[in-house]
């Protein structure tokens, strides 16, 4: 379980990130082609749309990483993936 948590709290972090950045982002085309900051309908489900797409795959990458790193400390506990 607390891989799936680790996992899940490092992919909406992530997912936050890139779907606030996509936001700014449209807002600032929007900017440049109209000369207003209007944030339409549109731009927000787009937003959410990004969030939702990346959560799912770091989610699903984070999990991986998260218990082949626990099952490689398993086998072999002396090997750490840490730098020193």
């Amino acid at each position: 379980m607390k891989p799936n948590i680790k996992a899940c709290g490092q992919a909406m972090v992530t997912a936050m990130v890139n779907a606030i950045l996509a936001l700014a982002l449209m807002l600032l085309v929007e900017f440049a082609i109209s000369g207003t900051f209007q944030v339409a309908e549109p731009y927000l489900w787009a937003g959410l749309l990004i969030w939702l797409v990346i959560f799912v795959a770091q989610f699903w990458r984070q999990r991986h990483l998260c218990r082949s790193d626990d099952q490689q400390f398993i086998k072999h506990p002396a090997k750490t993936t840490d730098l020193p």
